[in-house]
């Protein structure tokens, strides 16, 4: 496998440096485009004192659509999403982007938020139209592996506060219909993942994802981990649930 790495100069409204923000590919009448939303950045320059130097912000709610082909980069506003948001998810299918949860750094609060992104790539000009769904997750910096056919999904780690992980896990489908969601057992925690009180990672393949925690013993390294691979496979009967969670490695410097 040759993986490359093409620059390519954006023109319009390119969107400003940041973190925390989410990147999409969809596809409209033989159009293809990617959609960037969300994101945190530290204080402007002009903006910054003594006390908030080191302070970061939520970037504007924009939406930025970039042309696959030529590089043009608009920016975009949308009523319904009036709050700038950090670490959601976000899952694309054909024309449509869905945003799932994230944190706001204003009110540092992660509100259970659901939005559905719909673009059409019209011949001049694109059309961006936005829905509130229910039935959100209040969730950030969460892992999503795909599963199953096309547009499956669970959902694995992440947190619900700053001091609470999310323990457990979620199933995702997106169909024509739009976005289905599912609670699915977890596996069955270890004492190293489940006392610890961060975790990280990241999907290692379809229905694999990759866990890390600190090591957190004495005799460890200060940025020792421990690392455990968690696998899920498809039943019969077409559910989905954890099967193993083995740990790959004692720990890592």
């Amino acid at each position: 496998i040759t993986l490359r790495c093409q620059e390519k100069e954006l023109v319009g409204e390119p969107p400003g440096p940041r973190y925390g923000h989410t990147i999409n590919v969809v596809h409209s009448r033989g159009k293809t485009a990617y959609v960037l939303f969300g994101g945190r950045s530290y204080i402007p320059s002009a903006e910054r004192n003594s006390e908030n130097w080191n302070s970061v912000v939520d970037c504007l709610p924009q939406i930025y659509l970039i042309d696959h082909e030529f590089g043009c980069c608009s920016a975009h506003f949308l009523p319904e999403l009036s709050d700038g948001q950090s670490f959601h998810l976000a899952l694309a299918r054909e024309n449509c982007v869905y945003f799932l949860g994230g944190h706001i750094a204003s009110t540092d609060c992660r509100p259970p938020r659901l939005f559905r992104l719909r673009v059409e790539l019209l011949l001049g000009s694109p059309l961006l139209s936005c829905d509130i769904l229910n039935d959100g997750l209040s969730i950030t910096s969460a892992i999503v592996t795909p599963i199953g056919s096309a547009h499956e999904y669970i959902i694995i780690g992440g947190y619900q506060s700053d001091s609470q992980k999310r323990m457990q896990c979620t199933y995702v489908a997106l169909d024509d219909d739009g976005i289905h969601m599912e609670p699915r057992d977890p596996p069955e925690w270890n004492s190293e993942i489940s006392q610890s009180r961060t975790w990280f990672g990241g999907s290692l393949e379809k229905g694999s994802a990759l866990l890390a925690v600190p090591s957190g013993t004495n005799s460890a390294p200060l940025d020792g981990y421990y690392f455990y691979q968690v696998s899920f496979q498809q039943e019969e009967n077409e559910e989905v649930s954890a099967q193993t969670c083995s740990q790959e490695s004692t720990e890592f410097e």
